[in-house]
């Protein structure tokens, strides 16, 4: 039986990969220095649809403003301004 060679072993061997554009952190390119729980505009583009924080592979953003992002997004939580999960 002969192999089949697919498109994706045959794009592993040329060593071709799709470029990705790398994400930035909206708070270093904007020169944002605090993170503010009341604002919830801001905070809502780091929270998915069900409620969940979103991790930094996803939102791109540093580490410094990830942990910030979590902390505000628990400050505003606990003071009811977002939801802790959706139904």
């Amino acid at each position: 039986m002969p192999k089949v060679r697919t498109k994706r072993k045959e794009k592993e061997e040329k060593g071709w990969q799709k470029k990705q554009k790398k994400k930035v952190c909206i708070f270093c390119v904007e020169k944002i220095h605090f993170v503010d729980y009341k604002d919830i505009n801001v905070l809502r583009k780091f929270v998915s649809d069900r409620g969940k924080i979103r991790s930094r592979r996803v939102t791109g953003n540093c580490v410094q403003h990830q942990r910030d992002v979590a902390i505000a997004v628990k400050t505003a939580r606990e003071m009811a301004l977002l939801p802790y999960s959706a139904r």
